[in-house]
């Protein structure tokens, strides 16, 4: 009898901790949450996204005020891809039970060619209302893991919104001096190819501080196949999430010119320093303490990736280290706890 009032006071202990990490901020008394976020993901694309979005799902510091499903370069995506987003973004949070919690909207199906031709998006218009919202205290931060079309729409249709929005970017090449060069040193980074006048734009243009996450440090959020093993047995969300990436060298193979994906024993979850940054820090001084940047003048974005210095930029970080042991560890132990529950 002692071994199953035990067992039923720690099942009743991890459905109320599971429940209470998928209940919004503001439902707890008087703690003001952090921030409301924006979520723009590519989701159709590299699944690190979707475990960015499981991941912060359940995070009740912050605010999911909108989620958008941005769109893939040409060449790998099907020419749907950001309706394509929504709908990997409707089964995570089926998933979850959390299917009709918050607002989902795809974004513009492709790049802005020029910035004069440029014309606003149905996810840009609701990111200007979002940002101009008189009735929130919570700064708004836009934690972007792919391109930036939309928020690029969204300042050209509505530039006020620049001092009312924080930037958080997985994209851009290393900055000279501050990390690895990466494989391909040469060529301009995946995020910042998907729509390189959008990423000009919020760099060279608008009033919007950021916080970059370059190719040198979002590739150290490395995750081993074995736990990715582990995880998949654990629950339906954990299994779903190894079915993603499983599927990875399938998708490569159909892609005209790229090589195949190499067996290795551990995968980049790139996106995940989006939680890192937002949410996972300590309540006396809110900043992500255990993570480090370098503070610089926002340098001028050239049509190849490349930064040219600008003095008299705007100040930016650059985030040349983000724990990932912190990151991870959090993400497993909420995933444990929602599928206790």
């Amino acid at each position: 009898m002692p071994h199953k009032m035990e067992r039923r006071k720690f099942v009743g202990l991890a459905m109320t901790l599971a429940s209470a990490l998928a209940v919004p901020a503001h439902a707890f008394g008087k703690q003001p949450a952090l921030a409301r976020v924006i979520l723009d993901n590519d989701f159709a694309g590299d699944p690190d996204g979707l475990f960015q979005l499981a991941h912060h799902a359940l995070c009740s510091s912050v605010k999911i005020s909108l989620i958008v499903g941005s769109h893939l370069p040409a060449k790998f995506g099907s020419g749907h891809d950001a309706q394509d987003a929504i709908a990997r973004v409707g089964e995570v949070l089926e998933i979850m039970k959390l299917a009709g919690k918050y607002s989902i909207i795809a974004g513009s199906e492709t790049p802005i060619q020029s910035r004069t031709s440029s014309k606003p998006s149905t996810a840009s218009a609701a990111i200007v209302r979002e940002a101009m919202r008189e009735d929130a205290n919570e700064p708004l931060i836009y934690a972007a893991g792919a391109g930036l079309t939309d928020l690029a729409l969204a300042w050209l249709s509505e530039p006020r919104i620049g001092r009312r929005i924080k930037l958080v970017w997985i994209g851009g090449n290393t900055h000279s001096g501050f990390g690895n060069p990466g494989a391909k040193p040469g060529e301009p980074e995946f995020n910042f190819s998907i729509d390189p006048v959008a990423a000009q734009v919020l760099f060279n243009e608008s009033d919007i501080e950021i916080w970059q996450v370059p190719s040198d440090a979002y590739s150290q959020m490395l995750f081993s196949t074995a736990e990715l093993e582990e995880l998949g047995g654990q629950s339906r969300l954990g299994a779903y999430l190894k079915s993603r990436v499983d599927a990875i060298p399938e998708m490569f193979a159909k892609i005209p010119g790229v090589p195949p994906v190499a067996m290795t024993d551990a995968y980049v979850l790139g996106d995940s320093p989006l939680v890192t940054l937002t949410a996972l820090v300590p309540p006396m001084q809110p900043d992500p303490t255990s993570s480090r940047y370098k503070l610089l003048p926002t340098p001028r974005l050239l049509d190849n990736g490349s930064y040219a210095e600008r003095a008299g930029g705007r100040p930016m970080r650059v985030y040349t280290y983000v724990d990932a042991g912190l990151t991870f560890r959090d993400m497993l132990a909420r995933f444990r706890l929602l599928s206790a529950a």
